[in-house]
């Protein structure tokens, strides 16, 4: 008689291949906003935008229509619709079925798009798939007469193959029009938000001075236009007369600086333009593009202009001697009441998950900072009598950071212990900038040490793997003189989950567990969430503690087309994998880069490390919170892997979840 398979059977058969769109299907959140259907609708805009970007654009339109379909409309070049070399298919149909397909990836000389926001390639073919129907008119200039061309999918499936003709006699020579009817059951709600819609066109009109960006609602027949000649300055003015109370202090800083072909780092081309205002109250306003993509959680470029004006603002004080004595101005002094909009060009940007919320490419802080900072000292003392009204507000705020520092200071000056002698402390005493960085091994210790900044970041060095601290009596944690070295250094004591305890002397706001990027690595960082979670549960719960990721892997890979030599780091083998297959679709040959596999952290020089790991502008910092579990349960689950009695309940769970392991041996 045959023997019934196990459910947790792990057998050839269990591994399923996700074919076409079927992987946006399953797991649309990892593609695409699902609140509702407006970033799938962007996909297609933003490819509108791009043909207005490279200079073929001049009229974008989006309409709701009344079935509850988009359109959007563009008069740019029109997607090809002849046969794809490699693929044997025609190009149009493949850009909307496949999720690595695209312009974008082509940046060589003569590329179609040298500057876009398309990174991951699976742009409009989400669109596509999460659409119960998708209807595509293409309007081409050709040589034996212009061409008329229609193709549709329902469910990310073709059904109607594409069919070409001579273009009607209604005026128009080339474009794309895109109408998608959204499929509901992938969205929370089915309407899309029209306040987002509006910001989104308008932005769009504001970066692209010159093109003439519509909306249409088919439903009440309701009409706007935007069109902006002065680009920034007139949109930061617009939404300052909106969202601020009080007057600018000085006349608005604007300027725009983009690479030459001899700019030494840069591809010809790169660079940034921005508008800034200084405003004594009120509240600021700040947006930020990379390749006309909105970027509203910030990332490098922001950092960038943080730092160039930072640069030039600390510079002009010094210059003319407006500094008081004992007070030293902070990026975040000058960064304050500050309001922007600023819009970077990168040739090859890294964007934070696939709806490009922030901007991750390292280079772009250096590229806005080295372009903004001239550009402000400059106006700055060209108009004197401004630069030291602005350097009167930021020395105000300056002050009034120190002021709430020593608030915090006077009420743990009393009764602190002595510091562990292995401690490298940091100079400022203001525990909502500081941070310490728990560090394996002391190799590693000596790096961070030369590459932190001083000004806000404490090293701690552990010597080897620190005790597993679950089942250990609070009143014998101090016999561990690692633990010891912890608690002292960050000034709390250890308490239990129900107490109360006096966080009154924390001393970081920060506290980063720094390991190899390894399996012993990650061992470490478990011991050491286990001693917070058991003998330190605050500061989980407020938010103090902190995972700092190295990357494991160092890909240098060369020259190409405008794009310079670069240094690029992955955090595991999938971000590893990602980065080759992204300079293989770049036109680099397989092999013509070099892969370095960091062994430890001692391995890495402090420049590196502070490049990686430990910059606030370009480093990946895990929080750590309880997320999907509760108190509860995360004690239980601890307590099955930490527990000394619990071998047979750790065996049962690693028969059962051993397959989702990815062994590093």
């Amino acid at each position: 008689m045959a023997t019934k398979k196990p459910a947790s059977d792990y057998s050839e058969a269990s591994i399923r291949v996700l074919k076409g769109l079927e992987p946006v299907k399953q797991r649309p959140g990892m593609y695409t906003r699902t609140e509702n259907p407006l970033h799938i609708i962007q996909e297609v805009i933003d490819n509108a935008s791009d043909e207005a970007l490279a200079g073929f654009c001049k009229n974008i339109a989006v309409t709701l229509n009344t079935d509850g379909s988009v359109t959007v409309e563009d008069d740019g070049r029109g997607i090809p619709v002849g046969l794809h070399p490699d693929e044997g298919v025609p190009t149009v149909e493949i850009v909307f079925t496949r999720l690595h397909a695209g312009g974008k990836f082509d940046k060589g000389s003569g590329g179609a798009y040298a500057f876009s926001g398309g990174l991951h390639g699976v742009g409009v073919s989400v669109t596509n798939a999460l659409s119960k129907r998708l209807e595509i008119h293409v309007w081409r200039k050709e040589p034996d007469g212009n061409g008329f061309h229609t193709l549709a999918f329902e469910h990310g499936d073709l059904v109607e193959p594409l069919r070409s003709q001579p273009a009607p006699r209604d005026g128009k020579k080339s474009g794309t029009r895109v109408t998608a009817w959204p499929d509901a059951k992938y969205f929370d709600s089915p309407a899309i938000s029209h306040t987002e819609l509006q910001r989104l066109l308008r932005s769009k009109a504001v970066l692209l001075p010159g093109v003439t960006v519509t909306l249409t609602n088919a439903k009440n027949g309701e009409v706007q236009t935007w069109q902006y000649k002065d680009g920034l300055r007139g949109y930061l003015v617009e939404m300052l007369g909106q969202h601020a109370n009080g007057e600018t202090l000085i006349p608005l800083f604007e300027g725009e600086q983009f690479a030459s072909s001899e700019s030494e780092g840069f591809a010809e081309g790169e660079g940034a333009s921005w508008v800034v205002a200084w405003t004594e109250d009120g509240a600021v306003v700040r947006e930020s593009y990379v390749n006309l993509i909105p970027t509203p959680n910030g990332g490098t470029h922001e950092s960038g202009l943080r730092e160039g004006l930072f640069g030039a603002v600390k510079g002009f004080c010094e210059m003319h001697s407006l500094l008081p004595k004992g007070v030293k101005l902070l990026p975040e002094d000058v960064f304050n009441r500050v309001s922007f909009v600023l819009s970077a060009k990168v040739l090859d940007p890294q964007f934070q998950g696939q709806i490009k919320e922030k901007l991750n490419s390292r280079d772009a802080v250096r590229l806005v900072s080295s372009f903004s900072k001239p550009a402000l000292e400059l106006w700055l003392n060209q108009h004197v009598e401004y630069g030291k009204k602005l350097a009167e507000l930021v020395i105000k705020q300056a002050q009034s950071r120190l002021r709430s520092a020593q608030k915090v200071e006077k009420k743990k000056s009393s009764g602190v212990a002595v510091l562990p002698g292995k401690l490298t402390d940091c100079e400022s005493s203001d525990i909502t900038r500081n941070e310490i960085f728990l560090v394996e091994g002391d190799s590693a210790g000596g790096s961070a040490k030369m590459g932190r900044d001083k000004e806000f970041q404490a090293i701690l060095p552990l010597r080897g793997k620190v005790l597993n601290a679950w089942e250990t009596e609070r009143d014998r944690l101090f016999a561990n003189n690692e633990i010891h070295d912890i608690a002292v250094a960050v000034g709390v004591d250890p308490h239990g989950e129900h107490d109360e305890p006096d966080l009154s002397g924390l001393r970081y706001g920060k506290i980063c567990v720094l390991s190899d990027a390894d399996v012993d690595g990650s061992h470490i960082q478990v011991l050491l969430l286990t001693l917070f979670f058991r003998h330190f549960p605050a500061l989980i719960r407020r938010g103090h503690i902190y995972i700092a990721r190295p990357p494991l892997y160092r890909v240098d890979a060369p020259a190409r087309g405008k794009k310079p030599i670069q240094k690029l780091y992955a955090l595991d083998d999938q971000e590893l994998t990602a980065i080759e297959d992204k300079l293989k679709k770049d036109g680099l040959k397989d092999g013509s880069w070099t892969i370095s596999r960091f062994k430890g952290l001692g391995e890495m020089n402090a420049e590196q490390l502070w490049e990686t790991t430990m910059n606030p502008d370009t480093r990946r910092l895990l929080p750590v919170a309880f997320n999907e579990y509760t108190p509860q349960e995360a004690a239980a689950r601890f307590n099955m892997l930490m527990g000394k009695g619990e071998a047979a309940a750790r065996r049962a769970w690693i028969e059962e979840h051993g397959n989702e392991a990815e062994a590093d041996i």
